[in-house]
């Protein structure tokens, strides 16, 4: 999986050695209570080395899930990813994919625009590489991640259920705009 870099930030593919920093970020309730239909918390290093094997297990030219640090002395700050969007159950399938993208960081580093910086690299590569368009779906109580997506030029689409088999405010960008 490639390495993307922007200004402040160095998206890389997760390594064995992040596991005690992803275990830290998802067993805070605060930084997984908006992630999916039923939020859980990682209760082990075990589980977080276990996390890390699927996420360096997507092996494709646009989708993907980085470990977002810092440029200048690698801090490990969060995540962000790419990748094909599961449908809720009944959902009309057969049509083209939907691809989302979605963020988590970790509480020390809210609000110094990470989100939005890793965000957007990853958005501008994506598009580089010929994907046309990209979803975000929030929970409708998730007004940071509403914000971002507002930052990112993301236009709302209003509520939905397609996704998750839970209920989400879509955002949506296209290529070019």
């Amino acid at each position: 999986m490639r390495t993307i870099a922007s200004d402040r930030l160095l998206l890389r593919p997760w390594r064995e050695e992040d596991a005690d920093f992803l275990l830290d970020l998802e067993s805070r309730w605060e930084v997984v209570r908006f992630l999916g239909a039923r939020p859980t918390l990682m209760n082990s290093r075990e589980d977080a080395l276990a996390s890390i094997a699927r996420r360096r297990a997507i092996d494709d030219p646009i989708h993907g899930i980085w470990a977002v640090t810092t440029a200048t002395d690698r801090r490990l700050v969060g995540n962000v990813l790419l990748k094909p969007i599961p449908l809720s159950a009944g959902e009309v399938t057969g049509g083209p994919t939907d691809v989302e993208i979605g963020w988590h960081l970790h509480p020390d580093v809210w609000g110094h625009g990470y989100a939005t910086e890793a965000a957007a690299a990853v958005l501008d590569d994506a598009f580089d590489r010929g994907l046309t368009r990209v979803i975000a779906v929030t929970n409708p109580d998730n007004h940071a991640s509403q914000a971002v997506c507002r930052r990112l030029g993301m236009a709302r689409l209003g509520r939905t259920t397609r996704y998750y088999d839970t209920t989400s405010e879509l955002f949506e960008k296209l290529a070019g705009l």
